[in-house]
């Protein structure tokens, strides 16, 4: 017998040695059930994969659940509600020289100082610290150079302030913010 005979090249129409038609299955639920598994296979594979996706994105989004602190950017136009402060503004104004050799610089310092509002206990330390608080501006604007002083360092100075003020000098109190009603530096001639 050749491998060809084996092979039903016709299409299937011939009938077979045994002279009957060939059966197809069993018929009914036995052909039926390997479709359903299939199916509900199918089903809970999708259902896992939509779980699993959800899952991971919802910690993309939250960062693994951690908490999201955002800091606002100050040149936003979508800037929140600033901070509302009292303020002490009885330094006064101080006048003291640069360190700048051979010439030092003549400097005029109005010093205002923002703290929390209504915290009683800062305002109360701030008036009794009115002395030392100018003592302390006249120290710190005669350390500085003219170069050290310019308006494109402002903002450093004031950061530079507040963190002394708070780590060295005040002890409840802290300042939040540091504003100069006048910071006048003029070169000596």
């Amino acid at each position: 017998m050749a491998d060809s005979d084996d092979l039903d090249l016709d299409g299937g129409d011939a009938p077979d040695a045994g002279g009957g038609a060939k059966k197809k299955g069993g018929g009914g639920l036995g052909n039926l059930l390997p479709t359903i598994l299939k199916f509900v296979a199918i089903g809970i594979g999708a259902l896992i994969f939509i779980v699993t996706v959800s899952v991971i994105t919802f910690n993309i989004m939250n960062k693994g659940g951690k908490s999201q602190t955002v800091l606002s950017d100050p040149s936003s136009p979508y800037v929140g509600k600033r901070p509302e402060y009292s303020y002490y503004d009885m330094i006064g104004s101080i006048s003291t020289r640069t360190r700048d050799f051979p010439v030092p610089s003549s400097v005029t310092v109005e010093m205002i100082i923002g703290y929390d509002l209504g915290d009683q206990n800062a305002s109360a330390e701030l008036v009794s610290r009115r002395y030392e608080l100018r003592d302390f501006v006249r120290r710190y604007f005669t350390g500085k150079t003219a170069a050290e002083l310019s308006p494109e360092r402002e903002e450093e100075l004031k950061k530079e302030i507040r963190e002394q003020l708070n780590t060295r000098f005040l002890d409840t109190a802290r300042a939040r913010i540091i504003l100069f009603n006048r910071l006048d530096v003029m070169e000596s001639l």
